[in-house]
């Protein structure tokens, strides 16, 4: 390619922080539950590039037929690849695509449909760098881009930016609180490859009331090295949806008295914890099970397969929780609609919302 972007190329990235930061200085965007992907297109050649640096084009070539039937002969978009699914996204299916069989990964692009939603325009169509110029003019050229190239491709939309951090509220509030986050960047600064500044992620805050119903021992020492979570189902069977490990030296070994009276068959009734994995020593890998009398309030990211994608962090112990109470329904994803946050690409009134 002959692109002024070199590949692999840094996106941007985001420091996490608590509080949505306010000012005439900052653009707000929803955070997307995907992949992260810088698009490349030169000509009839078209890469997708993870934020690892990674391709992506082999796994999503739905995306790279659709980036080719753009008139813009070349660009470079940052965005992110999602799988919708209903009126939301499904990380799930998003991973399903990470698959050796290429004939599995055509039938899924026939099956379950990517979409890359773009927010930032890196290269335009003469093929200029904009990297240097302000994110408040990069904003007017994607808008303008989109305007122009996108107007007829599904598979490739414009995600919304407001100045107003209300508007950012009441995009919690339109999708019932299914969306992930909202990002923040600096309107008045260039794009910062590689580095975190000029752009937060606020994520939303969800905790969940669960059971311990296992834990692990740290590789070394003898002191709990985690604590593994459980759900009820309708049923009355406790689930395994993850772990928590959060806790001090000094907490974890004040548990180990705490739980060892409590090792008992089975744990969980229903999904149990697997074995150790590829990297964990033969004692880290193995748990104990523990009568279900624990319950654990935890804050968690993500839901996936009805699991906890990520370790969770420990807010505090629940011994006015029963356990029967930890059940399923606190986890269920709310039914919001996420797409519906998409406008019509080229409609720059409505993408630039002001809050009003």
């Amino acid at each position: 390619m002959t692109l002024p972007l070199r590949r692999p190329y840094p996106p941007m990235e985001a420091l996490s922080v608590d509080r949505i930061p306010t000012g005439p200085e900052w653009q707000y965007e929803p955070k997307w539950d995907g992949f992260r992907c810088l698009a490349f297109r030169d000509g009839e050649k078209v890469a997708l590039q993870s934020k690892a640096g990674e391709p992506l084009e082999r796994y999503f070539p739905e995306i790279v037929e659709a980036l080719l039937q753009i008139e813009a002969p070349r660009f470079v978009l940052d965005g992110e690849l999602v799988i919708p699914s209903g009126k939301t996204l499904s990380f799930d299916d998003l991973l399903m695509r990470i698959h050796p069989a290429e004939s599995r990964i055509r039938k899924l692009s026939v099956e379950t449909p990517a979409m890359l939603i773009v927010f930032d325009l890196l290269v335009d169509e003469s093929g200029a760098s904009l990297v240097e110029l302000r994110l408040e003019e990069r904003r007017k050229r994607l808008e303008a881009f989109a305007g122009k190239y996108l107007r007829k491709h599904p598979r490739v939309r414009l995600s919304p930016a407001a100045d107003d951090p209300r508007t950012a509220i009441r995009w919690y509030e339109k999708t019932g609180g299914a969306l992930d986050g909202v990002i923040a960047k600096r309107r008045d600064l260039p794009y910062h490859s590689g580095d975190r500044t000029g752009m937060q992620k606020i994520k939303q805050r969800r905790t969940a009331d669960c059971v311990v119903g296992g834990f692990r021992y740290a590789s070394k020492g003898h002191v709990i090295g985690s604590l593994l979570l459980g759900l009820y189902d309708d049923e009355g069977l406790l689930h395994h949806v993850g772990f928590t490990s959060g806790m001090s030296g000094a907490e974890k070994a004040a548990l180990v008295p705490k739980l060892e009276k409590l090792i008992k068959p089975p744990g969980f009734t229903g999904k149990a914890p697997g074995g150790p994995s590829r990297w964990s020593t033969e004692r880290s890998g193995e748990w104990k099970p523990l009568q279900p009398k624990l319950v654990v309030e935890v804050e968690y990211d993500h839901v996936s397969g009805e699991r906890f994608r990520h370790g969770t962090r420990l807010v505090r112990w629940r011994p006015d929780k029963a356990p029967r109470q930890c059940t399923f329904e606190q986890i269920a994803r709310p039914e919001g609609s996420l797409l519906g946050l998409l406008e019509p690409n080229g409609v720059r009134a409505k993408a630039r919302d002001h809050g009003g």
